[in-house]
């Protein structure tokens, strides 16, 4: 969203467009009745969920104590808008779903200037202003990825407090400091003097807790993590689960490297994708199978929240619920925590070796590389793909029964996920993409292979 328009746009007319109602801000804060919408892959776990159960773990600086689950805001659910293509926030979707984890014991709350079209910071301020300030702790990030200067950043930091409607912000990141490499980490935080001048408001009360998340290479986690003892982490949010615990995609560090770097500085944890942008919710239907025998009533997601949720040095564990479904079934996880064995550990492990043979592409759907300048809708074609491949829909060889039904199934979803003018075939290769990409995916090499792909799948049908 351009800047400009951003900061124009009015607090009422904001209000209007998400469509915040009078019955909202009149809903019983501790008593909600959960919002029925339904979500393609819902967890299916029943029964009474305890308000007074969540497991918690304790800042050891500030003694705060966090919910082991905590409420990521990169996901909040949307509506259409008049113009083709654009969705707003649904205000009163988010006001349900904070208000119902605030009920049961969720305090944590993480976004960013960027999520959501650069909408979710005020829309996650609206919902928790309606709590009293001491029962949530806010988290949010200098998300400067395009325009470092020093006078950008201090912009981006201010406007936070303005969106959040805070006067002191709990746990503040360095935003991705691994993309780009330490040449880009170094000009958005050294050479600007952001690093002093978030210190500074550190001692001053206005940030409680400074750290920063991580995608990227060993060379600069390890040289960013080295400043401990000027700077003095207060916690870092890294990228765990039982995949990435030594199958990390592209330049990304394996999760094991990262967790014990950090527990021999005493640093928390702060855990994000635990379930790798949901893939780990969507599993080949072998591997669903697999977990299912282990456990018939437990989802297949909680299994990796569980893992996430394991290790003692870890905080708390994110995750954006989009969905009130999702928020309940991550409910039941934590409230309490029910921790793995060493057995459910090396079962997720061999899940995850197992995993390696089929050949999804590592999307977390975070929309970074969003938007194309050429119109093509990045996530969707890949998540296409995805899915087929997990589903085994994928039309690989002539000689399989079912090639001609799974190609024009392949063929049909695809229009359908992805209308004609976003799809890639129209990639030209320009590579603006990759340097926003968390995970390092070659992006134009993907969305040419999938477009070949699809044409082979064409051009058999004829």
């Amino acid at each position: 969203m351009n800047e400009k328009n951003h900061n124009d746009i009015s607090r009422r007319d904001f209000l209007k467009i998400v469509g915040i109602s009078t019955a909202t801000s009149a809903l019983g804060l501790a008593g909600c009745t959960p919002k029925q919408t339904t979500s393609p892959d819902a967890p299916q776990a029943q029964g009474e969920i305890p308000t007074d159960k969540m497991t918690m773990r304790e800042n050891p600086r500030t003694h705060d104590k966090v919910s082991l689950l905590g409420y990521g805001c990169m996901r909040w659910p949307t509506l259409p808008t008049a113009k083709k293509g654009e969705n707003v926030i649904d205000q009163d979707a988010v006001n349900e779903l904070i208000d119902y984890a605030m009920a049961h014991g969720v305090n944590y709350y993480d976004t960013s200037p960027v999520y959501v079209q650069g909408w979710s910071e005020r829309s996650t301020g609206i919902a928790l202003k309606r709590h009293p300030r001491d029962k949530f702790f806010i988290a949010t990030k200098l998300s400067n990825f395009s325009n470092y200067t020093r006078e950008n950043s201090i912009a981006m930091y201010e406007r936070s407090f303005r969106e959040l409607q805070v006067d002191y912000i709990d746990y503040y990141l360095l935003h991705s400091i691994g993309n780009g490499g330490i040449k880009t980490f170094r000009g958005r935080y050294i050479e600007n003097g952001m690093i002093d001048f978030l210190m500074k408001e550190r001692e001053a009360g206005r940030i409680r807790n400074l750290g920063f998340s991580f995608h990227g290479t060993k060379e600069v986690f390890d040289e960013v993590l080295a400043m401990h003892d000027q700077v003095h982490w207060d916690f870092v949010q890294i990228q765990m689960n039982y995949v990435d615990w030594r199958y990390a995609s592209g330049r990304n560090v394996n999760a094991d490297y990262l967790y014990a770097e950090l527990q021999k500085r005493n640093i928390p944890a702060v855990i994000m994708e635990p379930l790798l942008g949901g893939r780990l919710s969507k599993l080949p239907e072998h591997l669903i199978q697999r977990i299912k025998q282990r456990n018939p009533e437990a989802s297949v997601a909680s299994w990796a929240f569980r893992y996430a949720g394991s290790f003692p040095g870890v905080l708390t564990v994110l995750s954006g619920m989009t969905y009130m479904e999702h928020l309940q079934d991550n409910l039941r996880t934590y409230c309490p925590l029910v921790p793995l064995t060493e057995d459910d550990f090396q079962f997720l492990y061999q899940t995850a070796d197992l995993m390696k043979q089929y050949p999804t592409i590592p999307c977390n759907d975070c929309k970074y590389c969003m938007p194309c300048e050429y119109g093509i809708d990045i996530p969707a074609v890949l998540l296409h793909y995805n899915k087929c491949v997990n589903e085994g829909n994928l039309p690989t060889s002539k000689e399989n029964a079912n090639y001609r039904e799974a190609r024009r199934a392949f063929l049909i979803g695809y229009d359908r996920s992805v209308p004609r003018l976003r799809q890639a075939s129209h990639c030209i290769g320009c590579e603006q993409c990759n340097p926003r990409c968390p995970q390092s995916i070659d992006i134009p090499k993907e969305l040419h292979r999938i477009d070949a792909y699809v044409e082979q799948l064409k051009q058999e049908t004829l």
